[in-house]
């Protein structure tokens, strides 16, 4: 960790709030799009990642730098997604809806530099929905390790200390997670590709 964030997690510690705002600023983002890959949806992003800086803020003083500040921070972000899904399970909530920007719903689409058609976009778009789709479908751990490895970057390392698990078991994780996914896309990607005919 460096020293200007020690200083600034040292400062939250002794409840500055400034501090404390200026420390979380460089996470938000990433913070964010890890509850947003998790959850879903935007609304349910939003109040995860508030809900998460919430307890950050409140458990800072139990923070005693063993890993950096932000695998600990995006460690707290993911549990109160997992627990929220948890919880919806359990009360038999509606499954996640994944949204993306198109005449049917919302989703991010990342245009080339190079001209596109308007049937590029949309393909573009649907293919987006079912890899969505085929991530949402997968069980919770999978869907995590996926989301934290292959869509956040981060290393088979900060993923074992975020979910208190040991490497082998990501690696493991890791692995079944990309065939199972690898095995859904190829059966949406083969009825994809019949519809389009």
């Amino acid at each position: 960790m460096e020293e200007q964030e020690k200083l600034l997690v040292y400062r939250s510690k002794k409840g500055d709030i400034d501090a404390f705002e200026e420390l979380i600023y460089n996470y938000e983002k990433k913070a964010y799009n890890i509850a947003y890959r998790i959850m879903g949806n935007e609304e349910d992003a939003k109040d995860m990642a508030q809900e998460a800086f919430i307890k950050i803020y409140k458990s800072i003083g139990n923070f005693r730098g063993d890993s950096t500040f932000s695998t600990w921070l995006y460690r707290i972000v993911t549990n109160v997604c997992l627990d929220e899904l948890r919880k919806r399970k359990k009360n038999n909530t509606v499954p996640l809806e994944m949204s993306i920007e198109s005449e049917k719903g919302t989703a991010i689409v990342e245009l080339s530099a190079e001209k596109e058609t308007p049937e590029d976009i949309y393909e573009q778009v649907e293919k987006k929905q079912l890899i969505q789709s085929a991530i949402s479908s997968l069980s919770e751990d999978y869907k995590t390790v996926i989301i934290l490895r292959d869509v956040q970057g981060f290393s088979y390392e900060e993923i074992a200390t975020m979910l208190n698990c040991s490497l082998g078991t990501i690696k493991s994780r890791i692995n079944r997670a990309r065939n199972l996914l690898k095995d859904k896309l190829r059966h949406q990607l083969e009825l994809y590709e019949k519809k389009s005919v």
